[in-house]
């Protein structure tokens, strides 16, 4: 059976006119939020990108008023209209990859967002993250750090990458099905990554896939972020090397082992780094909401990430 969700049935809907301001301070209803990004977008001059914390804390809001996300849920399909509608509008096109996940509370369909932004160079960088939400019948679960900041992330990364001279091909990945149905055991979690691997293993693309960047979990306002200790070293030596650059404290040298989204790509041999804050009071519970968040949190790590890209390339085009 099909993973349900308590959102609200939302009915998106289009104004005509741009009056309102897009980050106002209410949180502003779904369908009225597609029109008031799409003339924030038309309203900014062209200029040298800098990832935009505000802009990302924004595409935030609007992702956490859906409401809960569970796979295979009205409010997951309504997030992915968001993503495609906000992708659309800077001029990327992304693709679904949708497919049926076998799951202990039944066959959810799930559905992979991808969109890849060209370069001139080899093979391509995928910079991924989630956004769904773990099911829970007890309490609101709307994980605004918790899948909600990895998609508003990626969402405002888009945006940078399209102004960039990337020096190969980068491919923003949103995951479905991070979230376990229930406790996390066996295969059941990262059934996006699980599958998006597996489709390019069969489809003998996988050595296309140069490197994997997770990211998840980055918005929490006392954010800070340990080395994921199964990631791939110099994936992480470069991002956490640039972050002492930068003077970042929010990057520790302090390491964990954590099980997420980039797991079966290190497995598959695919080099991959995950960008996440577990120590996070309120993960899984009903209290992940906007107000534990914050735009700086969201700035800080795409301001590090994108001072690392140069790098990175350069050593996955030698």
């Amino acid at each position: 059976m099909s993973l349900e969700t308590n959102a609200n049935d939302v009915r998106v809907t289009r104004r005509e006119t741009c009056a309102a301001p897009a980050a106002s301070a209410a949180l502003v209803p779904f369908g009225v939020a597609l029109v008031l990004s799409a003339c924030l977008h038309a309203a900014q001059p062209a200029s040298t990108p800098a990832f935009d914390g505000g802009r990302a804390y924004e595409h935030l809001r609007q992702i956490v008023a859906i409401g809960p996300r569970p796979a295979g849920s009205q409010g997951a399909e309504l997030t992915r209209l968001y993503i495609t509608q906000q992708l659309s509008i800077m001029g990327l096109t992304p693709e679904e990859q949708s497919f049926v996940a076998q799951t202990p509370l039944g066959t959810p369909r799930m559905t992979n967002l991808r969109v890849t932004i060209p370069g001139p160079g080899p093979g391509r960088l995928v910079i991924g993250g989630h956004y769904d939400t773990k099911l829970f019948r007890e309490f609101t679960f709307v994980g605004a750090n918790d899948g909600g900041s990895s998609a508003a992330f990626l969402l405002e990364l888009a945006r940078q990458l399209k102004a960039r001279a990337n020096a190969m091909t980068i491919e923003l990945l949103f995951l479905d099905g991070e979230e376990s149905t229930g406790d996390w055991t066996g295969n059941d979690h990262t059934y996006g990554s699980q599958y998006y691997v597996n489709a390019a293993k069969t489809a003998g693309t996988l050595k296309d896939i140069r490197a994997f960047i997770l990211v998840d979990m980055i918005g929490d306002r006392d954010l800070r972020l340990k080395r994921e200790s199964r990631s791939t070293p110099w994936l992480t030596d470069t991002i956490w090397a640039v972050a002492k650059k930068l003077k970042r404290q929010e990057f520790s040298d302090e390491s964990t082992p954590i099980d997420d989204d980039h797991i079966p790509f290190l497995e598959a041999g695919v080099p991959a780094v995950d960008l996440i804050d577990l120590d996070y009071p309120d993960w899984h519970t009903g209290g992940d909401t906007l107000d534990k968040v914050s735009a700086k949190s969201l700035e800080v790590v795409g301001e590090v990430l994108l001072a690392a890209l140069p790098e990175i390339e350069k050593r996955l085009l030698k």
